[in-house]
Parts: structure tokens; C-alpha cells; sequence
């Protein structure tokens, strides 16, 4: 197993990594809309936090030596599933590969953001 670190995402504040690879497959942490430089939470609006959590698994799967192409599943988490329309249509500019999905709504996530996504990529 291969452990992915990148300083252009958020750190693990945690036991964890922000990503694993494992027989040729990343395994993202889900990203939150942090902004790597401040810690500080990117926007109140679903568009501007979604757009931050995809550069945020964008930084990792760079890491990794993979893009958004090489996506092959996503899980997202949505604070209120009144934004699906909202976050999918920032989503669907990241999802080159137009990969399988799930996303559920859930009760909370951490700082109170409105979105949360984790990925699963091939990598070389």
C-alpha cells in the first residue's frame, strides 16, 4: 500500500491518509471544502464548496499520477439533498470519465459543510 500526501489538499487532521493506493486503485479520503493554504472553509454556497471539494480530490488524484479521467466511482454526501441540482451541475464539469456515483443526503458533516466527496481512481 502507498500512501498519497499532498500539501495542494487539506491535511489529515486525523488518523488517516488522504489517499491509498492499493493494486492499482486510489482510494481518496472524502474532502470537505477546505482550502488547503488557509484552513478555512471555501464559501457559504453548494456551487463554490463543491467546486472546492473537486480541486481538493483533484490535488490528491495529481498526487496519485491520475486525473479526473482515471475516476471510476465517487461517493458524495450532501447536507441538504435540495442542492442535488446545484452540486451536480458543478460536479458534471470535474467527472470527465463520467463515473459510477452514489450520493446521499446525510444529517451533518464536518465544520457544517454542505458537501463532502471521496473518489476511487485508476492509477499507472
Amino acid at each position: 500500500m502507498k500512501t498519497i500526501s499532498t500539501k495542494k489538499a487539506p491535511a489529515a487532521i486525523g488518523p488517516y491518509s488522504q489517499g491509498c493506493v492499493v493494486n492499482g486503485l486510489l482510494f481518496t479520503s472524502g474532502q470537505i471544502a477546505l482550502i488547503p493554504e488557509s484552513g478555512t472553509i471555501a464559501g457559504e454556497s453548494i456551487e463554490v464548496q463543491a467546486e472546492q471539494c473537486c480541486k481538493n480530490i483533484g490535488a490528491i488524484l495529481e498526487a496519485a499520477g491520475a486525473d479526473f479521467s482515471k475516476v471510476v466511482k465517487t461517493t458524495c454526501f450532501l447536507a441538504d439533498m435540495g442542492d442535488f441540482a446545484a452540486f451536480n451541475a458543478v460536479y458534471e464539469k470535474f467527472s470527465v470519465s463520467k463515473p459510477a456515483r452514489s450520493c446521499v443526503a446525510v444529517k451533518e458533516l464536518p465544520k457544517q459543510v454542505l458537501c463532502e466527496i471521496e473518489a476511487i481512481a485508476a492509477v499507472d
